[in-house]
């Protein structure tokens, strides 16, 4: 199935239905009095988060959702039944906005969680409500209020607790891999991850947090460039980021550290909330290099990077698991950093 994380569609809610002027008509009832009933509510639409859903795929295609309308009152007191309201199913994390205004009307961030997108419209009331002492033969009766009629903008964000970024090619799929049992695709090219990719990484028998991968960043991808744009939103509800940094890159001349800066620069332009994200800096591919201690420390010198900083091999799994169980113990202490531990060849170094 293709991953689609963003749609537009249009809702329409029902019409109330109208009331009835109607009057009681029977043999030897005389002055029978008004009996005209109420219209029935317009049908509402809901959207529920349902987490058998994984992608917004289906509203690429059914765009326009309408609500059935209340029926009209009619006499002998009968009032007009109510139309049925339509729930439409999205996956859990999904954000609604209002296109016209901008704001958001919904966060489904739990699993049948729902949120009302388009409310129906009210009945209108029968001629039984206007009669009175001075008014024994009312005609009066409304009509049907009309249902919200709105287009939306549904966007979604996966939930992850902690987010991979980096620069294509830099080994975050390796890395996923290596720690989860999700199995992205890996190749030796560029721009292998095309989706966002989830894995949840086991720490012990009930100690676990979901790990996120997106396609590589490159710079300009704010402005459109490469793929990473498309999926940074999926990095907003991480309380965590972990970026890659290739130590032995493919082309001699590229500079880690000034990737690395640029990378930060996206993530400043196109969010500054996401920019603001604590982020540990994870030097990958160290076992391709006798002097990887020195390429790192010369790379955290240039950086000034004052954060935590590790060493780890994707490939052969060297420090991996010390990462993500510093990771697990951020993001269920809420410590701003990690502890100092001593520097070894196979662990993490924190700076």
């Amino acid at each position: 199935m293709k991953f689609i994380d963003e749609a537009t569609i249009q809702v329409h809610a029902g019409k109330g239905g109208d009331g009835s002027a109607s009057f009681r008509r029977e043999k030897f009832v005389p002055r029978g009095g008004p009996n005209g009933g109420d219209g029935g509510r317009g049908g509402s639409i809901w959207a529920v988060a349902d987490r058998n859903v994984n992608t917004l795929i289906d509203y690429r295609y059914a765009r326009i959702h309408r609500a059935q309308s209340g029926e009209n009152g009619r006499g002998a007191d009968q009032y007009g039944h109510a139309g049925e309201d339509i729930e439409l199913k999205v996956p859990v994390g999904t954000i609604i906005r209002d296109i016209e205004g901008g704001d958001p009307i919904a966060d489904l961030a739990k699993d049948g969680e729902r949120a009302l997108i388009a409310k129906g419209g009210r009945g209108g009331l029968g001629n039984l409500h206007f009669k009175s002492s001075v008014n024994r033969s009312p005609r009066q009766f409304t009509r049907g209020e009309p249902g919200e009629s709105r287009e939306l903008a549904l966007e979604l964000r996966v939930l992850a607790d902690v987010g991979l970024l980096g620069l294509p090619n830099a080994g975050k799929s390796t890395f996923l891999r290596a720690v989860s049992a999700a199995r992205p695709k890996v190749a030796d090219y560029p721009f292998t991850t095309l989706n966002p990719s989830l894995g949840v990484v086991r720490i012990g028998p009930s100690a676990s947090f979901v790990l996120a991968d997106i396609p590589g960043l490159i710079e300009g991808a704010a402005e459109g460039a490469g793929l990473g744009h498309q999926f940074l939103r999926h990095l907003g509800r991480t309380r965590l980021l972990l970026h890659l940094i290739d130590v032995v890159p493919l082309d001699e001349n590229v500079d880690p550290a000034r990737d690395a800066r640029s990378i930060a620069e996206e993530l400043r332009k196109f969010d500054a909330s996401l920019y603001r994200k604590p982020r540990w800096l994870v030097f990958n591919k160290a076992d391709m290099a006798q002097d990887a201690d020195q390429r790192i420390r010369a790379i955290v010198r240039t950086l000034r990077w004052k954060g935590p900083w590790f060493k780890v091999s994707a490939l052969t799994g060297d420090g991996c698991r010390a990462v993500c169980a510093e990771a697990y113990r951020f993001i269920s202490t809420g410590e701003e950093r990690v502890p100092r531990i001593r520097r070894k060849a196979t662990q993490p170094a924190t700076s």
